[in-house]
């Protein structure tokens, strides 16, 4: 007969737990949150220290009924919610519902779900703690402060259903920010000469350094005819080797932040669904015969300690699958990224080092699987011992000039043979090796060539990018960045453009007015500060209710001059020359999540919306009549089809090129991979060099 009660958010969960604690004790799931600040008015007493008027969220009852119902049954009750603020609010709300003292022991927490961490939890209930609560509290009435405030006044003056938040109208402002230098940014010119070189049929490449020993930039045309000029026929002869060993370390076990921007980069994810597929392995995945287990530890985290046994774990597992080598002298300890990381939880590692990814293939999703194999392959690299790589640099006098070449091969591979971490570039860091070279050398000069570029504007960010700055800045916490990115897209404020964020006008708008009346929202420093008091209140060093009253203070004068001066701002659309083919009206451009897009001006009457095509300047390959345009699928990815569809259904994915194969005269498409950008047929499968994409990217 069961006599305890066990709360969790998640019904994943429950299962996950319930197999681990036996008969005695029945797990339920709150499905979330039970109670809540209410939808249709601030729910926050302002005058009244800032007391919040909870009310239980809708569709909840016959959840709490059950609930309830079976705390009436048993002797004991345990609230089990994640381990962070979240967490402990919805056990706070839990406990208040089922009318648990505060004081009781009523809470376990544990970092990862296996059955060890459910067991030993168990063994230490404590109260509920009311620093994590009140810091969550702040938090949310902050938020419905700025929310609840700001956002009426954008109805009356733009538009209904717009906006404004604390963290949101930051980042919108920082992609703002950043078109706004890709706008203004101009080209400088400059040039690199490169030297094809050999020595005994090895064939390399050196680049221009400099002259008389000194380096020396080439920012104009003429400057390259001078070092032409200079070299003339005279032969290229090795001066200065320079031969080094140099040492490469593991990156640390991920954090919230981090496992974004490499599921990002790696696994084309976006930050949603990485967090998404991350809770599944995080609250269990049934593995046959040994039952439901969580896979990783927990996910909302900005630390990267490491417990003792994982380390060991660690340890023993490097040894006997690498070898001793492969396993550093101490352990590696990594230290806090920034000030502000908190230290509560682990860094997001496997539960079990043991289960491999390979094992554990037949029982997870394509996503699951692709997922836990990055966080389990950057935990086993975090641990192992560091590359060795020698390193030479090579200087090369041709007449006054020189030239260098640089090289470097793996000596030891160390971490670098389980995992590497990537870089918002997608640029790989391939060895260049050099042939053996000695000073006095004579090489054969096999050619020299001069290469104009142009410095390249920032570019836009990707989400990786964003989630990295707002990081770096102490924008939001680990448990905000996917869901700040989902808000501002749904707003309207953002669109993606080939997964870079592009301002809308209406973002644009709506952050001039935010800057103009409430320039405290969006300043970095400001709101950065902001999260430093929650993380103070959450360390019970400072009162809640004096971080709501000093900002509020502020903010309520800001409210007061906005309301009087804040003028209306009718937002035209872009009437075009494209008429409806329905009903004959003008068409506007409009801005949507994926992007700019026509509708008809008639609307609502007319209803009628499509794409704005984009051509591409190619034939199409089949009916040779129609041009090749850029389209968009209902989910946003971009593919090519033919202008005259549906007469004509040609359709790719991969941008057409506008020359044929020179093997079968069938069809080239653009491929991009790390490495670069070819051509390739689609039928013999030939494969060339991209022109055009190294010309526009050359300067990347």
């Amino acid at each position: 007969m069961a006599d305890s009660l066990v709360i969790v958010e998640s019904p994943a969960k429950a299962k996950t737990i319930g197999k681990y604690l036996g008969s005695k004790f029945i797990v339920k799931a709150s499905m979330g949150h039970i109670r809540d600040l209410p939808k249709s008015q601030i729910g926050v007493e302002v005058e009244n220290h800032f007391e919040p008027k909870y009310i239980t969220i809708r569709g909840k009852g016959s959840v709490l009924k059950e609930l309830k119902d079976a705390s009436r049954k048993v002797k004991n009750i345990y609230l089990a919610a994640d381990p962070d603020r979240e967490g402990e609010a919805i056990a706070w709300h839990l406990a208040h519902y089922l009318e648990l003292s505060e004081t009781e022991p009523c809470r376990v927490v544990f970092n990862e779900i296996t059955k060890q961490a459910v067991k030993d939890a168990f063994k230490q209930p404590r109260p509920i703690d009311m620093d994590l609560v009140n810091a969550q509290q702040a938090r949310r009435i902050l938020d419905r402060l700025v929310g609840y405030k700001i956002s009426p006044l954008l109805w009356k003056k733009v538009k209904k259903g717009l906006s404004a938040g604390r963290v949101q109208s930051v980042a919108v402002k920082l992609i703002i920010d950043r078109e706004n230098e890709i706008k203004s940014f101009v080209p400088e010119e400059y040039w690199s000469i490169t030297a094809k070189l050999a020595v005994s049929g090895t064939e390399f490449e050196a680049k221009f350094y400099g002259v008389d020993g000194e380096k020396r930039e080439l920012n104009r045309e003429a400057d390259v005819q001078d070092i032409l000029n200079r070299i003339g026929e005279s032969a290229f002869i090795v001066g200065d080797v320079r031969e080094k060993e140099r040492q490469r370390n593991p990156a640390p076990p991920f954090i919230t932040s981090s496992l974004q921007q490499e599921a990002a980069r790696k696994l084309n994810f976006r930050a949603a669904k990485t967090m998404q597929v991350a809770q599944q392995l995080y609250e269990g995945i049934d593995l046959g015969k040994e039952g439901t287990v969580g896979l990783i530890t927990y996910m909302r985290t900005d630390s990267t300690r490491i417990s003792p046994v994982a380390q060991e774990e660690a340890k023993a597992y490097i040894e006997s699958a690498y070898g001793a080598a492969y396993y550093p002298e101490t352990p590696r300890v990594y230290l806090k990224k920034n000030a502000n990381a908190q230290d509560a939880h682990e860094g997001i590692r496997p539960t079990a080092i043991v289960k491999t990814p390979e094992e554990l293939k037949p029982f997870l999703s394509r996503d699951q699987h692709r997922l836990y194999k990055l966080v389990w392959e950057r935990f086993v690299a975090s641990q192992m011992a560091s590359a060795v790589l020698d390193t030479m640099t090579v200087d090369i006098s041709v007449s006054d000039v020189t030239f260098r070449a640089v090289g470097s091969k793996v000596k030891f591979p160390g971490f670098m043979k389980v995992y590497v971490e990537g870089n918002d570039d997608g640029t790989t860091e391939d060895d260049k090796y050099l042939p053996v070279l000695k000073q006095g050398d004579k090489l054969n000069n096999n050619g020299i060539e001069p290469k104009q570029h142009f410095t390249q504007p920032p570019p836009r960010y990707s989400e990786a990018r964003l989630v990295r700055m707002m990081e770096e800045m102490g924008i939001g916490r680990p448990s905000t960045y996917a869901p700040t990115l989902e808000t501002i897209q749904k707003r309207g404020y953002v669109a993606m453009e080939e997964k870079r964020f592009v301002p809308t006008e209406l973002g644009d708008l709506v952050i001039q007015l935010m800057a103009e009346f409430f320039p405290e929202i969006l300043n970095v420093e400001f709101t950065a500060h902001m999260e430093e008091e929650l993380d103070f209140v959450e360390e019970g060093k400072v009162d809640w209710v004096r971080v709501l009253d000093e900002f509020y203070t502020t903010f309520e004068k800001r409210l007061e001059v906005a309301e009087e001066e804040m003028k209306e701002v009718e937002i035209q659309d872009e009437i075009t020359d494209v008429l409806c083919e329905k009903c004959g009206r003008h068409m506007v451009i409009k801005m949507g999540r994926f992007g700019k897009f026509l509708a008809c001006s008639g609307f609502p009457d007319c209803r009628n919306a499509k794409p704005i095509v984009k051509e591409i300047g190619v034939t199409c390959p089949k009916c040779k009549e129609g041009h090749v345009v850029e389209r968009r699928s209902k989910k946003g990815r971009i593919f090519y089809g033919c202008d005259k569809y549906p007469d004509c259904d040609f359709v790719s994915w991969d941008k057409p090129a506008d020359k044929p194969c020179p093997n079968c005269s069938s069809m080239l498409v653009e491929k991009n991979t790390k490495a670069g950008s070819f051509l390739q047929c689609v039928e013999c499968g030939h494969k060339e060099e991209n022109q055009q994409a190294d010309a526009e990217g050359d300067a990347d």
